[in-house]
């Protein structure tokens, strides 16, 4: 069902959720008629794509749950973490496409549907005895869940104008990325109250939740009619060298804070094994640094909103690095509250610099596409799902970057390095191409 909205209103509800008339940068429209469906959508969207990061996040719990009964060391948990992960990175570029061929109401009803075969699987199947190569098949099927951020952000960006692009993007992907911590507090519950021999139960928590989530994306959720002439957008977009240059950026920031969400819990256990002895112990802090890289997201959004995306993703860059040696620092001196500050302000920063980021996207074609809305929008929708497959393609190199330190070192230091290297990168990617005098400041 649809809302009663002033007459001015697109007819949406004739057409089995379709709405043909939308003029965001209309302020008569936005006023009377757009801002009431925009907010609908977004508080749907943000629902279905939190439930999506929960599904998608699951075996950054899963792995707590898998003690000396089930044979498997630090290095195979670290790759159970990379494999949903890299899935979910894949799939945001056809995820991104599927918006414009199907719908943005119709293909979160599906994503958000899809999410029962993970969760089913895993509830029933997780237990001692089972062998790792059925693990490394559950864990790459909850990977489907990475892909609703995509087609999540490329619909809300064409239901805001420019000016609020900033704000919905970042409470839209801040809402969804509160799902990482979310599965992290279900897994404390199980492990607190139920022990760890009930891995099944944090996923079995959200088959119902899925349910009410694509039930309400199918009542109260629209397609835009406009979004089904940007055809071709990936393919132009693949061409403009700023996809690249952000999808780079996007590494640093989204790369770090869900590469970061899977394995941080799983690094307190090995740097730390006389301190978190038992999974409980570590589930305690785990959901802390997402939760607060979650909220923050959406300041980021509005910081850039305000003050350029490029700036604030440019002075961001320098935090994380700094953050990043904080860490490294902390693991020299065996100092765990340094070394939780540390990571705390790395999931912090890359939460804002999440936020920045997306910001530049529409601004960045806005600039090249002067006076022509629907170019800007087509290209920068394209652009989100790219940089967000890339970016997300990040996380598999954080966990793999862990991995490989382990088993060479059996510690994380190189890892650390790897980190503050590529921040580095960054900081200069952003002043030489969106900074420096010349530039066209997004």
């Amino acid at each position: 069902m649809t809302a009663t909205l002033p007459e001015t209103r697109p007819p949406a509800s004739l057409k089995g959720h379709w709405i043909d008339d939308w003029r965001p940068e209309d302020p008569a429209f936005w006023n009377t008629t757009g801002a009431p469906i925009a907010r609908r959508n977004l508080i749907f969207s943000i629902t279905s794509e939190h439930i999506g990061f929960s599904v998608w996040s699951l075996w950054s719990v899963l792995v707590l749950f898998l003690g000396p009964e089930y044979g498997i060391d630090p290095a195979g948990k670290f790759l159970l973490t990379a494999v949903p992960t890299l899935v979910g990175a894949a799939l945001r570029i056809p995820y991104s496409f599927a918006v414009s061929r199907f719908g943005g109401r119709n293909w979160t009803v599906f994503s958000a549907a899809l999410l029962l075969v993970p969760s089913v699987l895993a509830a029933f199947l997780i237990r001692p005895g089972v062998d790792y190569s059925t693990l490394l098949i559950l864990a790459a099927v909850a990977g489907v869940g990475g892909g609703n951020f995509a087609s999540s952000m490329t619909n809300i960006n064409a239901y805001y104008p420019d000016r609020l692009k900033g704000w919905a993007l970042g409470i839209n992907a801040g809402g969804g990325n509160l799902g990482v911590a979310a599965v992290q507090l279900v897994g404390l519950f199980v492990l607190a109250v139920f022990g760890a021999g009930q891995p099944g139960l944090v996923a079995g928590i959200y088959i119902p939740l899925i349910v009410l989530a694509a039930l309400g994306s199918a009542l109260y959720m629209d397609n835009l009619s406009q979004a089904r002439s940007e055809k071709r957008g990936m393919r132009d977009a693949v061409r403009q060298p700023h996809t690249w240059v952000m999808s780079l950026l996007y590494i640093g920031t989204f790369g770090s804070f869900i590469g970061f969400g899977f394995a941080f819990g799983q690094v307190l256990q090995v740097q730390f094994a006389d301190v978190f002895s038992t999974p409980v112990k570590a589930a305690y802090l785990t959901f802390l640094g997402p939760l607060l890289g979650s909220l923050i997201r959406p300041v980021g959004g509005a910081l850039a909103d305000r003050l350029g995306g490029a700036k604030v993703t440019f002075v961001n860059f320098i935090a994380m690095a700094l953050g990043a040696a904080t860490v490294l620092l902390a693991a020299q001196l065996r100092s765990l509250p340094l070394y939780i500050v540390g990571f705390i302000a790395l999931f912090v920063f890359s939460g804002v610099g999440n936020g920045s980021t997306y910001k530049m996207i529409p601004a960045i074609f806005k600039r090249k596409n002067p006076g022509d809305d629907h170019e800007a929008r087509r290209l920068s929708n394209a652009v989100i799902g790219i940089a967000g497959a890339v970016g997300a393609f990040g996380g598999v190199l954080v966990n793999l970057a862990f991995r490989q330190s382990f088993l060479t070192t059996k510690e994380a230091d190189s890892a650390y390095l790897g980190f503050i290297a590529f921040y580095a990168v960054c900081v200069v990617v952003t002043w030489v191409v969106y900074l420096r005098p010349g530039t066209s400041r997004v």
